[in-house]
């Protein structure tokens, strides 16, 4: 007995030392998730047989819509395809020629080299949400984003260590000029950040100057010859290219810069409802886009891919989270590993407007399918909320904090000699118990995954902190991780430069709002 009493009180101190280890405020990023576990496979080789021939078929027979894009139309058609109007029909087996020339991986720099991301093979980088027009919070409910909410998302992104990248539009900054505003979220990324970082698509003229900025951060001549942006190029489903979007990729391609070629698909309403029937279109649609970005620069880097959910019938409204989703979500990963090109898919996604219980479920089911459907670059991995509307301040810390179980998912199981614990087990035998044994002292720091915002202390302990739920626990994390927010270093100057580039840039044209 008295020797246990000892034992527990020399823990005493180191239990006081571990509290004050995680409650220090660390800056640290996860390397990128690297699978030791198998992809789930749901499709058969005969379907994707049946798949692929089908949207070949697609290709020849229907057609791509490349809308007002007259060069477009010109190297399609310099190719060999046919077109009519401005549709481009395909010949059966040329567009997956054509794709075969987009690297099967490739390396996106980041201005600090230690967090450049490999996306592709068995990788899996985690970006946040991107896109929504409103952001919520528990204390100013639902509102337009503005550019301060921005740059507290990329400040987020930078303190939360399961997050690799950097994303792109994170959330909408309405109080900024339309034609505009892209030069403040790229200044930000660049500069509230140190990790890889996405581009503008909004317009030719804004890819552009995405290319002229990163030129400024790292070079001219790295940029040509490396990759420094990822962003999203959405097909404008069913099978339609516009100007906009494909102008983009003409520019980044051009330069060397990766491009999502991803259909946006809404089941039933943009695409079949059948599972099958939207694979189809989808891989019609990503072979079309990946191939005309090769015809544009031959090896220029692509990623195979696609944001699909069902609908409600009786309402209209996506849902997420639906076992059809999910099984579209594994199909259009195996397809995309049998063209050898990266995926993305998958992320936070869920319907409902509070990070509740709705919201908690479908990101989960969204989450682990995108896991064990070989995802390689996931946007919106954090911080969706109300089918993509709304970017969540609580929601994000709370889907930040369990990318850690993706990273603990991947790792599989450890067999080696320290994994198997025969040591462990001969010590204590039968009737003891394990906490004191050599091997558990050896093993406890990294034995489990530990949550930074769940709570897991007795009712006691709860009710006596004020019976905080999850959503207040995240407000407090949030609070701590911009209060903890360190800038990284850069360059004077090249903060000059960049900052002299937006103003001029902006100087050069009138305020657009629409």
């Amino acid at each position: 007995m008295g020797e246990a009493v000892r034992t527990r009180r020399t823990r005493g101190g180191g239990g006081a030392a571990r509290r004050a280890e995680r409650t220090t405020l660390k800056i640290e990023t996860a390397k990128v998730i690297k699978r030791e576990i198998p992809n789930l496979d749901i499709l058969s080789d005969e379907a994707l047989d049946i798949i692929e021939y089908n949207a070949d078929t697609v290709l020849e027979e229907v057609g791509v819509n490349f809308v007002e894009n007259p060069e477009a139309l010109k190297r399609w058609k310099e190719a060999g395809a046919t077109i009519v109007g401005e549709r481009v029909h395909i010949p059966r087996g040329m567009a997956r020629e054509l794709c075969k020339t987009a690297p099967s991986s490739f390396v996106q720099h980041a201005r600090n080299p230690e967090k450049s991301v490999e996306i592709g093979g068995n990788n899996l980088v985690l970006a946040p949400v991107y896109g929504p027009p409103f952001v919520r919070d528990a204390d100013g409910g639902r509102r337009y984003a503005t550019l301060a909410d921005f740059q507290k998302f990329v400040k987020l992104t930078y303190m939360s260590k399961y997050l690799h990248h950097s994303g792109g539009t994170v959330c909408e900054p309405t109080d900024v000029p339309v034609n505009k505003r892209h030069l403040d979220m790229l200044l930000a990324h660049m500069t509230l950040s140190d990790k890889p970082f996405m581009g503008s698509v909004t317009e030719p003229s804004r890819a552009q100057d995405s290319v002229e900025m990163c030129e400024i951060l790292f070079g001219k001549d790295f940029v040509q010859n490396n990759t420094v942006m990822t962003s999203l190029i959405n097909a404008n489903s069913p099978l339609t290219f516009d100007n906009v979007m494909m102008g983009a990729l003409e520019v980044f391609a051009a330069n060397n810069q990766a491009c999502i070629v991803s259909p946006f698909i809404v089941g039933g309403a943009m695409a079949p409802v059948s599972i099958v029937g939207t694979l189809t279109q989808v891989l019609a649609e990503v072979m079309a886009g990946v191939a005309y970005s090769q015809l544009v620069r031959p090896g220029a880097p692509v990623i195979f891919g696609t944001f699909v959910t069902s609908i409600d019938m009786n309402s209209g409204a996506p849902t997420f989270g639906t076992p059809e989703a999910s099984k579209i979500t594994h199909g259009a990963g195996q397809l995309a590993r049998r063209m050898g090109l990266p995926y993305r898919s998958a992320g936070s996604f869920n319907g409902s407007k509070i990070p509740d219980a709705q919201a908690a479920y479908e990101t989960a089911n969204s989450l682990n399918a995108g896991l064990t459907s070989g995802v390689n670059f996931m946007l919106h991995s954090a911080g969706w909320l109300e089918g993509g509307l709304v970017a969540d301040f609580e929601k994000f810390v709370m889907d930040a904090d369990q990318l850690g179980v993706l990273h603990g998912l991947a790792k599989g199981v450890d067999i080696s000699e320290n994994g198997q614990a025969m040591d462990a087990i001969r010590e204590v035998g039968p009737g003891g118990h394990y906490l004191g044994c050599d091997h558990t002292q050896a093993n406890y720091k990294d034995a489990f995954w530990r949550s930074d915002l769940l709570d897991y202390k007795p009712f006691e302990t709860w009710e006596d902190e004020g019976a905080r739920d999850t959503r207040t626990l995240a407000s407090v994390r949030v609070q701590k991780l911009i209060d903890g927010y360190q800038q990284p270093p850069l360059d004077p100057e090249i903060l000059r430069q960049l900052n002299e580039y937006v103003a001029a840039k902006k100087a050069s044209m009138p305020d657009a709002f629409n």
